[in-house]
């Protein structure tokens, strides 16, 4: 085989490596985010947690910044991605499931992370400008995702309220998450929710 063809193969394998690095600093980043907040997720914190030296973490991500924002962007990426496939074919008109879902996706640990990352942000102008971005795109994704699986209707009055409230309120109850497990107040909140949904989106 040729050195040239002997170099495709190699670098195949290392583009490999490097994508499971990235994930692994990805995943470490958000899980250490959510656990010590920011000011315990350092650079040296999160490589030694993926099992990668300090150096490979900021080959991938040479800033502090680059690796949290990138980290809630992916694991933001990866939550729709797993909300999406939950109705595959649709919700098929349940809306229930799709409120409660909906609420899942703010309870699980990316919100836990994306609000520490807002809390350093607010004290950060540089963080603040790509926090604030990263957010807004994250959001528009969420409601076009909510408006998809509710089958609801943008164009009739109150209806694109209707679903950013219902998103507002699921992001209140993922804060309220993070004190206690309010399993069972929570159920109750849903419950609601989906029914005054329902009403709206008649």
């Amino acid at each position: 085989m040729s050195d040239t063809g002997t170099q495709a193969v190699d670098r195949v394998p290392k583009q490999d490596r490097s994508r499971a690095t990235r994930q692994r600093l990805l995943e470490a980043a958000v899980a250490c985010l959510a656990e010590h907040g920011w000011a315990g997720s350092t650079v040296s914190v999160v490589a030694e947690r993926a099992g990668v030296s300090r150096g490979a973490a900021q080959h991938h991500f040479p800033t502090r910044e680059d690796l949290f924002t990138a980290a809630v962007e992916y694991v933001a990426e990866e939550r729709s991605t797993a909300l999406r496939a939950l109705f595959p074919g649709g919700a098929a008109g349940d809306r229930h499931a799709v409120v409660a879902a909906l609420v899942d996706l703010y309870t699980g640990p990316l919100f836990r992370a994306a609000l520490h990352l807002w809390v350093a942000a607010s004290n950060e102008d540089q963080l603040r400008t790509r926090v604030t971005e990263l957010e807004a795109r994250v959001g528009r994704e969420t409601h076009r995702i909510a408006v998809d699986l509710l089958a609801a209707d943008e164009t009739r009055p109150g209806v694109r309220e209707t679903v950013q409230g219902l998103l507002d309120m699921a992001r209140g109850l993922g804060l309220a998450n993070l004190l206690t497990d309010d399993g069972p107040r929570r159920d109750r909140v849903v419950a609601q929710w989906a029914a005054m949904v329902e009403r709206a989106l008649e």
